[in-house]
C-alpha cells in the first residue's frame, strides 16, 4: 500500500512541477489505424495429372531414367522433400547469351553409363540441414518414370555418401503416385 502511494505521489509531483514550469502536460496521442498486409506467398506450381486417371501405387525406390539417358537411376522416394534431387558431378555454372547456366555430368553408379548436360537454371536455393545450410542450382529435367515423362526441377546435389543417386520428391509425386513403402521397383 505504501508502495502504491509513493508511485500515486511521484506522478502528482511530475504534474505539478511541469505546471509550475508553465509547460503542457504531456498527452499520448491517438494514433491512426494502420493497415497492415501480410506479404504475398509465391503461388504453388499447380500439378496437372490426367483427368479421371487413378493415382499409380509406388514403392519407397523406384527406377528414374533421366532423359536421354538409356539405364534408370535407382531413387528414393521421399515424399518428406519438397524438391526433387539427383547426383551430379563436375558442376560448373556459367553465363549464356546473358543468363546463367549450369554444365553437370551424371555418372550411373550402377551401370557406368555417363551424361554431359549443360541446363539453364531455374533457381538457387539455400537448403537448411542440422548443423549446415547449402546453396544449390536446380534446373529443370526430362525423367521417366514407369510409362510417364515428366519436366521437373531437380536441385544438383553431391549424394555420393546416400545409397540412391536420385531423389523424388513432392514436386514430382504430387497427383502422380501414392507411396507404399512396404514395396519397391513398381516402375518397371
Amino acid at each position: 500500500m505504501a508502495e502504491k502511494f509513493v508511485k500515486l505521489t511521484a506522478a502528482a509531483a511530475l504534474v505539478l512541477l511541469c505546471c509550475a514550469c508553465g509547460r503542457d502536460v504531456i498527452r499520448p496521442a491517438i494514433v491512426p489505424g494502420v493497415e497492415v498486409r501480410m506479404p504475398e506467398s509465391k503461388p504453388k506450381k499447380e500439378v496437372k495429372k490426367p483427368e479421371n486417371a487413378p493415382l499409380k501405387i509406388i514403392g519407397a525406390v523406384e527406377p528414374v531414367y533421366f532423359l536421354p539417358m538409356k539405364t534408370p537411376f535407382t531413387s528414393r522416394i521421399d515424399t518428406g522433400a519438397e524438391t526433387s534431387s539427383i547426383d551430379a558431378d563436375n558442376i560448373s555454372p556459367f553465363e549464356r547469351d546473358g543468363e546463367k547456366w549450369v554444365a553437370f555430368d551424371l555418372n550411373n553408379r550402377e551401370t557406368g553409363e555417363k551424361y554431359h548436360f549443360e541446363k539453364k537454371i531455374e533457381r538457387r536455393p539455400t537448403i537448411k540441414r542440422i548443423h549446415t545450410s547449402e546453396e544449390r542450382i536446380v534446373v529443370e529435367m526430362d525423367v521417366k518414370m514407369g510409362d510417364e515423362i515428366i519436366k521437373a526441377e531437380f536441385s544438383l546435389a553431391h549424394r555420393d555418401r546416400f545409397n540412391y543417386q536420385g531423389l523424388i520428391g513432392r514436386n514430382i509425386l504430387a497427383g502422380r503416385a501414392l507411396v507404399d513403402t512396404s514395396l519397391a521397383n513398381t516402375l518397371r
